[in-house]
């Protein structure tokens, strides 16, 4: 039976967007189910003792940026340090990889979810109006129209706070954050260990 790899991660992280082809090529590579669980980082920062980017002290918000930077260059992946519409807002862009999830699966919520981290942190897009997401899902292959109608439910707003619940019954703090057979790892520098634990 395949290993399975719960991912929590919130589409607006700059890490979960550094983080996410790594981790399904590993996936892919050592044949690990990905269980994805977009969540809502700020709930879970009010809870966890974590903190908005815009109420941490000033020399964290600086040395975050040099950080960007650094890995922006050394995993070659087009990053705008500041947004247009940062700070952003996941909740759309979450309930429409779930919705995706729903109706298409989960590599094509995969796919579309790399899509989105993309048009945020590459090409300034604003992953909270519906008419981008919808162009995103549309580019994707998929009726964009019908999946942020879709995003819209109950079903999908259950399941996010679900996902969002489950990640604060496993101690998650931040994203994205993966578990593989009960042991967690935080953030995308940790792919290593989690490839080992792949392996394992």
């Amino acid at each position: 039976m395949a290993k399975i790899c719960e991912y929590y991660f919130a589409p607006q992280s700059p890490w979960a967007y550094f983080g996410h082809a790594r981790l399904i090529a590993l996936a892919q590579q050592y044949d690990v189910q990905i269980d994805m669980k977009p969540i809502d980082l700020p709930k879970l920062f009010s809870v966890s003792g974590g903190l908005p980017l815009a109420k941490r002290p000033p020399q964290r918000q600086a040395y975050r940026l040099v950080e960007l930077k650094r890995w922006s260059a050394h995993l070659s992946l087009p990053l705008n340090l500041q947004p247009k519409f940062s700070p952003a807002s996941g909740d759309a862009a979450s309930k429409l990889i779930i919705a995706t999830k729903f109706a298409h699966g989960t590599d094509a919520a995969l796919k579309l979810t790399g899509d989105i981290m993309h048009a945020f942190w590459a090409d300034d897009k604003n992953i909270m109006d519906a008419e981008t997401l919808s162009g995103l899902a549309s580019a994707a292959g998929h009726d964009g129209n019908a999946l942020v109608k879709a995003s819209e439910t109950t079903s999908v707003q259950n399941e996010y706070e679900q996902f969002t619940n489950d990640a604060m019954a496993a101690s998650v703090f931040g994203a994205p954050w993966y578990i593989v057979d009960g042991e967690a790892f935080w953030g995308q520098d940790r792919l290593d260990f989690v490839e080992r634990a792949f392996q394992k």
